[in-house]
């Protein structure tokens, strides 16, 4: 009996010598998860913006004559598939962040193909609606890319922090993951291809 209490004590002795070594580590990755979280909603937020902004674009475009159904039907629904596709704080996994960034990438390349389509009819384009909207979207675009790279920073300083030792161990008894990042897009790597047409 007095073995165990003894043996009690000395786990108890080590146990509150230990604490102060494993309270800074964790509350830094609270810290420093919340950090990401926060960043994330911030991509969110953007990609929203662009989402919100392309009702408008359709509803401008579409009082041009003739303009190609298709292409805005592509648009429509390249916005749907993007809508659809959530990613929860609690699991920015590499997957997770890959299938966020296809439907957004084929948002964006849908986007694309509409505001070069968009191009055959002067009279669209001559209007001040059309131009604000065009003007809104390349600003959007830029803060998407702003966003996603703060993203990968906190994402980088976070997921070095709990594989750093002895951060990692206390990171796996608390159950702290790494996080996904954004990364290139497919093809990125290749440069446009520009095509003159006389």
């Amino acid at each position: 009996m007095k073995k165990t209490i003894k043996i009690l004590l000395i786990l108890a002795v080590i146990a509150i010598v230990l604490l102060p070594f494993t309270i800074r580590p964790y509350n830094n990755m609270v810290s420093k998860e919340e950090t990401c979280n926060q960043a994330w909603s911030n991509v969110e937020n953007v990609y929203q913006r662009r989402m919100d902004l392309i009702p408008n674009l359709v509803a401008t475009v579409q009082g041009a004559a003739n303009f190609e159904k298709s292409t805005l039907e592509a648009v429509i629904n390249a916005r749907a598939k993007a809508t659809a596709v959530n990613v929860n704080t609690d699991d920015l996994s590499e997957e997770n962040i890959a299938k966020f960034q296809a439907v957004q990438d084929e948002l964006g390349s849908a986007i694309s193909r509409l505001l070069v389509s968009v191009e055959r009819y002067p009279e669209l384009t001559a209007t001040q609606g059309f131009r604000d909207l065009q003007a809104q979207l390349e600003g959007i675009e830029n803060r998407i890319a702003t966003e996603r790279n703060k993203y990968n920073e906190t994402v980088q300083q976070f997921n070095s922090y709990i594989r750093q030792f002895p951060n990692n161990i206390i990171a796996g008894i608390c159950n702290f993951k790494s996080k996904g990042y954004f990364k290139a897009s497919s093809g990125a790597e290749n440069s446009p291809k520009v095509e003159f047409d006389f």
